[in-house]
């Protein structure tokens, strides 16, 4: 019985169930490099190209995205700080209808420029 399961153990392992043929490895076409699609720059509403600033949260976003909120004007990521942080930062926000909303803030007191 022993001998019968390393006959067995020996044929599986020397390739007795395979069938000795090699099989053919198809040559597969390369993959295809999509070309990103090509996008116009941004218009505002009164067709001036919108200049693009990586998005930088300051401590007044939240106030000034509320101010542009009240006017209509919502979308976007937010209101992005466009100066260096300090006691004056000017803040700006791209509205869904293409205009801008700029505010001016003065120790956390802002206005609409």
């Amino acid at each position: 019985m022993k001998r019968l399961l390393l006959a067995v153990m020996c044929v599986a392992v020397l390739g007795g169930c395979s069938s000795g043929r090699k099989q053919k490895v198809e040559a597969r076409p390369a993959p295809v490099k999509m070309a990103a699609p090509v996008q116009a720059p941004a218009l505002d509403a009164k067709g001036q190209p919108i200049a693009h600033v990586p998005f930088r949260p300051g401590v007044s976003s939240v106030t000034v995205e509320n101010m542009a909120k009240k006017q209509g004007c919502t979308g976007g990521v937010g209101a992005g700080l466009m100066t260096p942080p300090g006691p004056v930062e000017v803040y700006r926000m791209v509205c869904n209808n293409r205009t801008i909303f700029q505010a001016k803030c003065e120790l956390r007191q802002c206005k609409q420029i």
